[in-house]
């Protein structure tokens, strides 16, 4: 047998195997317990990246485990194929974006198979290809029907780099979540789905997962975010209609503190609310309401944003009636008030809200104490900050005196009396708008007719697909609208001429929303999904992939199978039951004086320590440790590793090196290391391989074996108990790989590896064998390829994939002797194995005796010695 494993001879081989083999080709069996694991599906950009490799290597061992343990898995991939990468990439290398994204799917296919990854590849999808995104516009024309989307113009989120708009979620930090450029408001018109149907339920089952994390919990809530408290409704001074329902004539506020209502001196609404520019128009403050409005449409418009900034607004020269005292106050239309929470509308109490009370002190506003403390007098020209405890209600009508927790209900009751307010609940979450200004992307299948209005594409006639030969415009935007072949059409309805194509398509996250679904049926063609084969293979039972996605993704595919579930299409209502999100890949940075940031591979480590670029021999400085980045340039090529070292030490290493939840840090010994330990073993098994393909495994009870070979057997069912419970437990694949390198350790350390294999009796033979092959299936989710071949070897006639996963023998999981830790003074001084029956005295004996022990003791009065028995036997002497 070879001396070292060899990757490029044996990976390559067992990948035919299985390939050839359908080794993981699965369909419905009743018969057997189903199983389907989905990672997130990638982008296809073009080259799997180590975050990528990692998070495909904890699927891929779950996968195999589970399949061993007798389950029908299923194990799918496809591509998250639209997008405006793919477009602006096409851009910039002249040509389309579908060659570009068939390429990059190619040689991302290939580069998975090298890493010997278990999917089912018949069941791929793209979700670019019409067959996949016909049934999307399918659902939205069902959807379309029942109102569950519609059409309106509002202020979006606007990304003037990539030419679209965005989604709330979409935007971080104010930027782009694609390019991080600045996000603008704009008003267009754009299509939505009514999400917000569905935020209670929503909210609620956040307490039904209990197999998702809690901090993908916690986000979800916060997002959805709902408020218990009260409507108001201040009427618009100098409206000529005592209709309260017509929302010209009146500002609607949601509030949770209607105990301060008395206390409202002046409105601020939000600078896209449409009253901001009814009502400023024709007033002499119109063309500083328009500046404003314009400077706050390129400002940072995300609630963390706002909190930072300088609180900013101006007079829209009009009055509102507050209607707790018919107070007239102004009407400002201010920075920190947003569309996206209540209704855009912030009645402002200056005296007990910290933010209205510096926004009063700025423009010299009224300020009112409605909340009186009981320990202390306010004092409107002495107060410095405003009061926001509990307190007695003052200045306010007849409720003067009450409690202001108590006063919350009273004041909502009498505004319900009055027919200007009423108890509500408000949600953080906003109607998900799904319109985007670009070409790559799925067309929105609605027609605009002059005479009839928006039209539903017939059924008959989906999919309406992407025409193919289009310029892409060099500044991003859509080419769509400028092509009359794709634009103009007849009328469904009344079959006129002129009608004209939607030129939208749809947001990206509405084919991530589904497609765990079409992999139960990717080739169906009579639905989104055959019944039956959802009905087998869903929910999916793990998934893993990044909290990047908890409040976009997640989200979204938790709502569309709420609405799949209002049609009758689906039984259930969360796609996910438990939820595994990886850590990140990261490494230190490099930094060159004269190059900036460096790759690896562009930098030397000298002998005495220190790090040079090899560009220019200058000191490269060795920065944080951070997530990899191509534009760090503090990246790993899989493509590397697989050629030096091959896809199972590579796979090996990002199991070992970190719990699958937590940060992976990148470390070169580490990789060097898990290739040694796959040598160990190749060389442990050459070792024993003349016997290993005639001799049985033990499987007697260990009461029968002699010493070492009974302390050899539990070790090896110790390691299998432990393995089936990291993995089971909590996938800690890094915990499960040290007790199987404890075992092979226990294995050399063996007296009886130094002999020649002639002096081994057949009762170790046995054992021995067992350890092997327990080892090589306990590997084989971990290092597929390694293991596969040293089975085979071990003269194994089937794939070691089509073993049972070890049960071990609860008889031999305790050892006859337990390790006594001993404790002088307070201090460890030694430690010794005895038999585990030894009662207390001769423990005593033998710690008093034990030469390490009596460098502490000797000379010394004894003045007591105490044995613990917990999970490990303790010794503590006080001399």
């Amino acid at each position: 047998m070879e001396e070292h494993y060899n990757p490029v001879d044996v990976e390559p081989k067992w990948q035919k195997y299985w390939n050839k083999n359908h080794t993981f080709k699965v369909k419905e069996d009743k018969s057997k317990e189903k199983y389907y694991l989905l990672e997130m599906f990638p982008y296809p950009s073009g080259k799997i990246h180590m975050g990528h490799v990692r998070n495909y290597t904890i699927g891929d061992v779950v996968v195999r485990y589970k399949k061993m343990q007798g389950f029908n898995v299923i194990h799918p991939m496809g591509w998250d194929a639209f997008g405006m990468p793919a477009e602006n990439a096409a851009i910039d290398n002249n040509t389309h974006p579908a060659a570009w994204t068939y390429e990059n799917i190619s040689a991302m296919r290939y580069q998975l198979k090298k890493m010997g990854f278990s999917y089912d590849w018949d069941r791929e999808i793209a979700t670019c290809r019409p067959e996949y995104y016909k049934w999307e516009q399918w659902l939205f024309l069902k959807m379309l029907e029942k109102d569950m989307a519609y059409r309106k113009e509002s202020y979006v989120n606007w990304c003037e780099k990539c030419q679209t708009v965005l989604a709330n979620e979409q935007v971080e930090s104010d930027k782009c979540w694609r390019c991080s450029e600045n996000v603008q408001q704009k008003k267009l018109w754009q299509w939505f789905f009514k999400i917000t149907d569905y935020a209670e339920d929503l909210l609620a089952h956040c307490n039904k997962l209990p197999g998702w994390p809690d901090k993908v919990m916690r986000m979800q809530k916060n997002w959805i975010g709902k408020s218990s408290g009260s409507e108001v409704k201040f009427k618009i001074d100098g409206s000529d209609s005592n209709n309260d329902q017509d929302s010209d004539k009146n500002i609607t506020v949601f509030t949770t503190r209607p105990d301060t209502l008395f206390g409202s001196t002046f409105m601020c609404l939000a600078p896209e609310h449409p009253l901001v520019e009814k009502l400023s128009r024709g007033t002499s403050q119109e063309k500083q309401v328009d500046e404003f409005v314009n400077k706050v449409s390129t400002q940072e418009r995300s609630a963390e944003g706002i909190e930072n900034c300088e609180k900013e607004g101006v007079f829209i020269g009009a009055y509102c009636i507050n209607p707790a005292n018919n107070e007239k106050i102004p009407i400002y239309t201010a920075n920190f008030a947003l569309m996206e929470y209540g209704t855009g509308a912030v009645m402002s109490v200056p005296a007990h809200d910290q933010r209205d009370f510096e926004f009063a002190k700025k423009y010299d506003l009224n300020i009112r104490v409605v909340i009186m403390p009981e320990d202390e007098s306010l004092d409107i020209d002495n107060m410095t900050c405003a009061y926001s405890g509990r307190g007695v209600l003052v200045n306010s009508g007849e409720f003067n005196g009450l409690e202001n927790t108590q006063a919350i209900d009273d004041i909502t009751a009498w505004l319900e009396n009055q027919d200007r307010g009423k108890k509500t609940i408000n949600f953080r979450l906003r109607d998900w708008g799904i319109s985007r200004q670009r070409y790559w992307g799925t067309p929105i299948p609605v027609i605009h007719c002059p005479d009839c209005g928006i039209v539903p594409v017939p059924e008959k006639d989906l999919p309406v697909t992407l025409p193919e030969g289009v310029d892409l415009l060099a500044k991003g935007g859509s080419p769509l609208a400028t092509l009359d072949s794709f634009v103009n059409v007849d009328c469904p309805k009344c079959k006129r001429e002129d009608a004209k194509r939607d030129t939208d398509t749809m947001d990206t996250f509405v084919e991530s929303s589904w497609y765990f679904l079409r992999y139960c049926s990717p080739r169906y063609e009579n639905g989104m999904f055959d019944p039956e084969t959802v009905d087998y293979w869903m929910p999916v039972d793990q998934y893993i992939g990044g909290i990047e996605h908890a409040v976009m993704h997640l989200l979204y595919s938790r709502y569309f199978m709420r609405v799949l579930n209002t049609f009758g299409m689906v039984k259930f209502k969360e796609p996910f039951t438990k939820l595994l999100t990886q850590g990140m890949v990261c490494k230190e940075t490099l930094t060159c004086p004269e190059h900036g940031f460096v790759f690896p591979e562009e930098s030397e480590i000298k002998s005495d320590g220190q790090v040079l670029c090899t560009k220019c021999n200058a000191p490269v400085e060795v920065g944080r440790v951070i997530k990899m980045s191509k534009s760090k340039k503090n990246v790993i090529n899989p493509n590397d590793l697989l050629e030096k070292y091959g896809a199972d030490v590579t796979r090996l290493f990002c199991l070992f090196a970190a719990p699958p939840e937590r940060d992976l840090e990148w470390n070169d010994d580490g990789v060097e290391g898990c290739n040694r330990f796959i040598n160990r073993v190749w060389r442990l098994v050459g070792k024993y391989q003349d016997f290993l393909s005639d001799v049985k495994p033990y499987s007697e009870s260990a009461s029968k074996l002699s010493k070492n070979a009974k302390a050899l057997y539990i070790k090896a069912n110790q390691t299998i108990k432990k393995v089936t419970d990291d993995i089971e437990d909590n996938f800690h694949f890094n915990t499960a790989i040290s007790s199987v390198m404890e075992l092979v350790n226990a294995l050399y350390a063996m007296e009886a590896v130094e002999r020649e294999l002639d002096f081994l009796d057949d009762e170790m033979k046995q054992v021995i064998t067992f350890c092997v092959e327990n080892i090589l299936i306990l590997l084989s989710p971990i290092v597929p390829h390694f293991s596969e071949e040293l089975w085979e070897r071990c003269g194994r006639k089937s794939s070691i994939i089509n073993h049972p996963w070890p049960e071990y023998h609860t008889d031999a999981l305790q050892t006859d002797e337990v390790i006594i830790v001993v404790q002088v003074n307070g201090k460890l001084r030694s430690k010794f194995t005895t038999d585990i029956n030894s009662d207390d005295e001769a423990i005593k004996n033998t710690a008093l005796s034990d030469k390490n022990v009596l460098k502490y003791t000797s000379g010394k009065h004894i003045r007591k010695i105490i044995v613990i028995r917990k999970k490990q036997t303790l010794v503590n002497i006080v001399v």
